[in-house]
């Protein structure tokens, strides 16, 4: 049995550490990616806290900065259901 954490949708604090640790998705397919699939993706750099998905982006919130500049470096450019982020 595989248990999956539920993170939360909130990923708008405004305090220095909160927005150093959080990534703008930009050009995001949301017609196909699904935030469960934002979150597998991403959760690979590091804890992921928070995650929003709107239409055509989203944002993660990482537990702290480090995680969130290596999301940066290993998804940017990235092609993801045909667009690229």
């Amino acid at each position: 049995m595989s248990l999956k954490v539920q993170t939360s949708n909130i990923t708008n604090k405004n305090d220095p550490k909160s927005i150093n640790s959080r990534v703008f998705i930009g050009n995001l397919n949301t017609a196909v990616v699904k935030k469960s699939d934002v979150e597998t993706i991403f959760s690979k750099y590091g804890r992921v806290v928070g995650c929003s998905v709107h239409k055509g982006y989203a944002f993660v919130q990482y537990s702290n900065e480090r995680h969130a500049r290596a999301a940066v470096l290993g998804e940017n450019g990235r092609v993801l259901a045909g667009q690229t982020l």
